[in-house]
């Protein structure tokens, strides 16, 4: 195990995700230890590769997506129709176990249609709660850019606060919770564009995109496991990933790495090009995900190259561009480049 440097030592705690099926006693609060690390790195491969066996040739992305279930962060993913997005999240849901539930969102949608509401029960004469389809670990929200900005509205308590309010009585919903979401691109028809609130309470938003030549053969491979998802086996528990998410929060982060992470952020807001900026939660959001990620390559410490890896998938899309300005429009992932690069780094202290 690499030791950290000076000034990145001190009191640590990630999670390792734990190993197959059997259960993991929860440790969230004593110190993480290399095995824990060791152990966090197996099984987290491990994850990555029970689904990328089924959703060949985007290994890259299936990690970045791992990586976000295992801070509790929420996932987006937007790309073209036929290129695997409900295969990927419907795998990552079997690989994780616990329950699951799929909503298919259209135009008439309601928000009771995902959160549950009162019904009128015969036989007390009563009305009673009935949960939607929200209480679940892991919920599939497909296509989830096609439902109005009412319906948009009914999952933002839920994904923020992992309860459900209907009539003045609060209900909490399993850990964990998380929200895998597809969307079409914005130009396609009948779709809306998320309302900011929405998207700011992912925690990554990414794409499949078309896979290699070699790779696509494969997929369309009628004798291979790609898109089987009933191939895809548990290797874990939702009460380990809930540990383990618990634990990764304790991950020791050098107070120069979160001055940096924090110095990006005031970047975006300096930025002229930029009429939405990243917000404080985005940033916490980061914060969590470099954990995870740091833990996963087999460190007990964040340091600057995690923040530069995951900057574009975490930030980006948190992002809006001023319409006003003069110069030619550029991207929001270009100009999140151009803000990360302005931003000097903290170098290791020998």
């Amino acid at each position: 195990m690499t030791a950290a440097p000076q000034e990145l030592q001190g009191s640590v705690s990630a999670p390792g995700l734990p190993g197959n099926v059997p259960r993991v006693e929860d440790r969230s609060e004593q110190p993480v230890t290399e095995s824990d690390v060791a152990e966090f790195r197996m099984v987290f491969d491990r994850l990555c590769s029970a689904v990328d066996s089924v959703v060949v040739g985007r290994r890259r992305v299936v990690e970045l997506v791992a990586v976000a279930l295992a801070a509790n962060g929420h996932v987006l993913i937007e790309d073209l129709p036929g290129t695997g997005k409900t295969t990927l999240a419907r795998a990552l849901a079997a690989a994780i176990g616990g329950s699951s539930s799929r909503v298919q969102f259209t135009p008439d949608l309601l928000p009771a249609d995902i959160t549950g509401g009162l019904v009128y029960e015969p036989g007390s004469g009563e009305l009673a709660f009935r949960r939607g389809p929200v209480f679940t670990n892991i919920l599939l929200a497909d296509e989830i850019n096609r439902a109005a900005a009412k319906t948009q509205s009914a999952l933002l308590e839920v994904m923020a606060e992992r309860t459900v309010t209907v009539d003045g009585v609060t209900h909490r919903v399993p850990d964990p919770f998380v929200t895998l979401a597809t969307q079409n691109p914005l130009d396609a028809d009948g779709t809306f564009r998320l309302p900011l609130a929405e998207l700011d309470r992912f925690a990554i938003k990414t794409s499949l995109g078309v896979p290699d030549p070699d790779y696509e053969l494969l997929a369309i491979d009628p004798l291979g496991s790609a898109g089987d998802v009933s191939r895809v086996t548990p290797v874990m528990t939702p009460a380990d990933l809930a540990n383990w998410s618990k634990r990764l929060r304790r991950l020791h982060v050098a107070p120069p790495v979160l001055a940096y992470i924090r110095d990006i952020g005031l970047a975006t807001r300096a930025e002229p090009r930029l009429r939405v900026a990243v917000s404080t939660r985005g940033l916490k959001m980061m914060v969590g995900c470099c954990q995870v990620y740091a833990a996963a390559q087999g460190r007990h410490f964040v340091v600057p190259s995690d923040v530069q890896r995951l900057a574009e998938p975490l930030l980006a899309h948190r992002l809006v561009p001023a319409q006003d300005f003069r110069s030619t429009p550029a991207p929001v992932e270009e100009i999140l480049a151009d803000v990360v690069a302005s931003v000097a780094a903290p170098r290791p202290q020998v």
